[in-house]
């Protein structure tokens, strides 16, 4: 039924919508209660609305999820320490890596710097460089040792 067929106009049936939605979910005033009671009683389109959304609200309040075994939840929570646990060893490693193999440059670009002939621009650069390939390096390293234990395609033959 079009709004100006029934008993309330276009833009109070949206006051009462809105009403209809705070009451299902208890965040309704008094006061919102009686102005919703109030369209409800003027309108019947609005009324059978209101009851529709009150039955589908007490439906789906009936439904639960079934609480799984205890069996899963400990599996669960085995899995989550284990993944928590291997993100911060390959994190450490990944870090250890770097320190050892950017102290090694260091160390030879060190043995540059004594060098005097050569600018200060040139051992910075180098060493920024060196540097930057440890930590790629290293990046690189851990991806593909972790993609190629978990590919599913390294069986395929291509």
């Amino acid at each position: 039924m079009s709004p100006e067929r029934s008993g309330t106009p276009a833009d109070g049936r949206e006051r009462a919508r809105h009403l209809m939605m705070a009451a299902l979910d208890g965040e309704i005033s008094r006061q919102e209660q009686e102005e919703l009671e109030g369209l409800l009683s003027g309108d019947a389109d609005l009324s059978e609305e209101w009851e529709r959304l009150r039955r589908i609200k007490e439906a789906t309040g009936m439904i639960g999820l079934a609480k799984p075994p205890e069996e899963v939840w400990g599996r669960y929570w085995e899995s989550v320490y284990n993944k928590v646990e291997r993100g911060i060893a390959w994190i450490l490693g990944s870090v250890g890596a770097i320190l050892l193999l950017s102290w090694g440059a260091w160390k030879g670009v060190m043995a540059l710097a004594a060098d005097p002939d050569i600018p200060s621009v040139v051992k910075f650069g180098l060493l920024s460089l060196v540097i930057g390939a440890v930590v790629l390096f290293v990046s690189v390293a851990r991806e593909k040792l972790f993609t190629r234990a978990r590919d599913p395609y390294r069986e395929v033959e291509r």
